[in-house]
């Protein structure tokens, strides 16, 4: 497998790179395990001196690494540089609570003194998908980093120029040679990379299929993984919701990085007393997102990230309205160069479709009406994904004890503002396990160790 920038903008090449030889592979796993063998035992402060850097570097280059992303998978420019400033934000965050979040925990044993304290296990692998090509890797690199941990990561193929500016901010930073190691490798040298007995934990974020093959190799390696995978997340509307406020959500929601986010908003789920003008708005909304360059601030629809991630997507819709579905609007690839997507909306989508059980990832909505606020539970929590979802009602309370019955792991009142570097990211179910971002991130590839003092005579 090579690894190739194209602009989906207009389907030219940008730059191809080849995979790392066995040989060279096998040095840079060497460099790292014997960076960990210092590093470890470097203090937080000394850490965080590097990480520190890393995150200022990032806030310097914003233009430059924004405009990298763009050309290599059309994230539209200020999202792009709205990433950037969130993924130096992130890596600032651990550089100062890293050492807080990782202190002895005292505990209250009824004989003597006992305290569980942390200390990090090795190299991590990370396989890292393309959607947010910065922030994927700050939220793994953060953390883990500041830990004690080293980092090793395959990025996705489609975004080579992102995963090697990355690499270069910790080079630039200061870090030691093998703190963060970029590996340009196939499918296969991952899997032998995760059999590698250096190799002490596996952090993944991509496609169910994805989490399943890498979560069982890891398991059968007895190393402990995180995975961070898809959904369908509900974005249940209320009888007494605020419409206009709840319309900027929607589309934002929906229509965020192009649709192509693990926790967008993507199954509409409407109490029948204001689903029809909640639709009513929702079209006009979508219908005037106007495809453009995504280097022009003024484009309100990018490109999706590949031809390839196009052509899925319109194979969905198709398979969706074979099996019954109504399409409200959109349905098609937009009339132009590059590889757009019409915002498209899906009504009548029955339990028996595939598309009830599908993720989209991209512009496309799923509408469902509802009786009552039972309903709509009982719908949102019909998924076999668990990663987020949202409530929009004036009564906050209401919204609360919404929250609280649908089953998954983030849920959002009368907003989708999914990620903050202090509060913990992740899902359940098919959504995946284990936690990024907050103090819980930073838990998940540390040992920790209970230590005891009692004066105790052994049994007899």
């Amino acid at each position: 497998m090579g690894y190739e920038s194209v602009n989906p903008f207009n389907g030219k090449s940008l730059k191809t790179f080849e995979t790392l030889t066995d040989k060279d592979l096998e040095a840079k796993l060497t460099i790292a395990a014997a960076c960990f063998q210092t590093w470890r035992h470097k203090t937080y402060a000394e850490r965080a001196v590097i990480v520190a850097k890393a995150a200022v570097l990032m806030h310097e280059q914003v233009e430059t690494l924004a405009h990298t992303m763009t050309l290599e998978m059309g994230k539209r420019i200020n999202e792009a540089r709205g990433e950037v400033e969130f993924s130096s934000n992130i890596l600032a965050y651990y550089a100062k609570n890293a050492e807080t979040f990782l202190a002895p925990d005292e505990l209250h044993p009824t004989i003597g003194e006992a305290h569980m304290e942390c200390s990090p296990i090795g190299v991590i692998f990370g396989v890292e998908p393309w959607n947010f090509p910065y922030y994927q890797l700050a939220r793994v690199a953060g953390p883990h980093l500041m830990a004690g941990n080293v980092l090793v990561v395959k990025h996705a193929a489609c975004v080579p120029q992102c995963a090697i500016a990355f690499e270069k901010l910790w080079t630039d930073a200061g870090a030691p040679p093998g703190l963060y190691t970029n590996l340009l490798i196939s499918h296969e040298q991952s899997d032998r990379v995760i059999d590698d007995p250096r190799i002490k934990g596996v952090a993944l974020t991509g496609s169910v299929a994805a989490g399943r093959s890498i979560a069982a190799r890891a398991g059968q390696n007895l190393k402990p993984s995180s995975m961070e995978l898809g959904g369908s997340d509900a974005f249940i509307v209320l009888d007494d919701a605020d419409l206009e406020h709840t319309m900027k959500w929607a589309v934002w929601g929906r229509m965020y990085n192009g649709g192509q986010t693990c926790c967008a908003a993507k199954r509409f789920i409407v109490v029948e007393s204001v689903a029809d003008a909640f639709l009513s708005k929702f079209k006009v909304a979508l219908g005037a997102l106007k495809a453009g360059d995504p280097l022009d601030e003024k484009t309100t629809l990018g490109p999706l990230s590949s031809e390839s991630a196009l052509v899925q997507l319109l194979e969905q819709v198709d398979v969706a309205l074979a099996h019954g579905a109504t399409l409200v609007m959109g349905g098609g690839r937009v009339d132009r160069a590059g590889s757009y997507m019409q915002p498209t909306i899906l009504t009548d989508v029955a339990p028996e479709n595939p598309a009830f059980r599908d993720e989209f990832f991209g512009p496309v909505a799923m509408f469902f009406r509802v009786k009552d606020e039972d309903a709509a539970i009982a719908l949102a929590n019909d998924s076999d994904f668990g990663l987020g979802g949202s409530v929009f009602t004036k009564d906050i309370a209401r919204g609360r004890r919404v929250a609280s019955r649908v089953e998954t792991g983030m849920m959002f009142i009368n907003n989708i503002s999914w990620s903050d570097a202090e509060l913990p990211f992740g899902g359940i179910k098919d959504s995946g396990y284990g936690r990024e971002l907050g103090d819980m991130g930073i838990q998940e590839f540390v040992n920790k160790k209970l230590v005891r003092y009692a004066a105790l005579e052994a049994p007899v």
